[in-house]
């Protein structure tokens, strides 16, 4: 009998041994999102918009020069897959970063209009608005301008940047007291919307690219670009309604 149980040790603590050296089990954790690296766990499709988040943090920090895939994994810190895994070519991330961009000018756009009451008030703040946009977000401004950098068949940039157009051209419309249906405009509707665009653009670039420092320096001290906008808009549109 003593035998016996002596055979039944050598067989159990080996068994015994291998069983104390197993890790305990712990509860499963959730599966990452492929493409994420080790430090970085994304779920739900969080992956995609942190994505976005870091391609504008590059843009804005590096410029439209700086922007690559790998830089956007990088600065992410992910795998240099993921942004081809999610968007296909940096075409895609781009033309998908500027459809955001589009939604927010959107919407900064469309608050601003919203605090006037009277046509000019609107028009003045939404400009402004634009303006402003474009100074806190120079680098995402660019892109959405940059129309041989994008592809604007891509639903979500083709939707963002005709709401940007509609928007336009209602302001318009209500400057001239009509509606503008911007699939079928007339000359002079089309004239309209060219001079606003085009007053309100060209301004913006010129003080993104510096030129008006020039014109601001010679004005009396304490002259802001928003002052320097608003009087240049007072006499556009007081030449309009005098025409």
């Amino acid at each position: 009998m003593a035998k016996r149980t002596a055979i039944t040790r050598r067989h159990v603590r080996p068994a015994a041994r291998r069983a104390a050296k197993a890790p305990a089990k712990t509860p499963q954790q959730p599966s990452r999102r492929a493409g994420a690296s080790d430090d970085t766990p994304y779920h739900h499709g969080a992956l995609r918009d942190a994505l976005l988040e870091a391609a504008e943090r590059v843009l804005e920090r590096d410029g439209l020069a700086g922007l690559t895939l790998r830089a956007v994994a990088r600065e992410a810190g992910v795998s240099h897959a993921a942004p081809t895994h999610h968007f296909g070519d940096l075409t895609g991330l781009v033309s998908e970063l500027a459809a955001i961009g589009f939604r927010q000018f959107n919407a900064t756009m469309e608050a601003a209009r919203a605090t006037g009451t009277l046509p000019l008030e609107k028009s003045m703040a939404g400009a402004k608005a634009y303006v402003g946009y474009a100074q806190a977000h120079p680098g995402m401004y660019g892109l959405m301008f940059r129309t041989e950098r994008l592809d604007m068949s891509r639903p979500s940039l083709h939707e963002a940047a005709n709401a940007s157009f509609a928007g336009l051209a209602a302001a318009v419309g209500a400057s001239r007291h009509e509606q503008i249906f911007e699939e079928a405009l007339s000359l002079e509707q089309a004239a309209a919307i060219a001079r606003a665009w085009s007053l309100v653009h060209g301004f913006t670039t010129l003080l993104l690219d510096g030129r008006l420092a020039d014109i601001l320096r010679r004005l009396p001290k304490g002259t802001s670009v928003e002052t320097l906008l608003e009087a240049m808009l007072k006499l556009t549109m007081g030449r309009q309604a005098g025409s």
